[in-house]
């Protein structure tokens, strides 16, 4: 679902040396949703607040953290469409 979207790490080894990771391609529309929508609940969902704050205290670059959190909003998405449920805040 991740590489659909764009925001799937992609790796550039060869042998025993380890390339850097990088994410690429995708569809533009749905990336540039997600992207927003991470930016707008980093500061008001406790969910994504609690996750990139986590990133940003480990010395996280901010843009990887955002899309790390651009992941997760992807993933519970999903598996909310997969069981056909509502997202309620707790």
């Amino acid at each position: 679902m991740s590489s659909i979207v764009g925001i799937a790490p992609y790796a550039r080894d060869s042998g025993n040396k380890q390339g850097r990771r990088f994410i690429r391609g995708g569809r533009k529309i749905p990336r540039d949703a997600l992207y927003m929508a991470v930016l707008a609940g980093k500061n008001g969902f406790q969910y994504l607040k609690i996750l990139y704050d986590r990133l940003v205290n480990n010395f996280k670059p901010k843009k990887v953290a955002i899309v790390a959190c651009m992941r997760k909003l992807l993933e519970v998405c999903h598996k909310l469409i997969q069981q056909k449920r509502i997202f309620v805040i707790k």
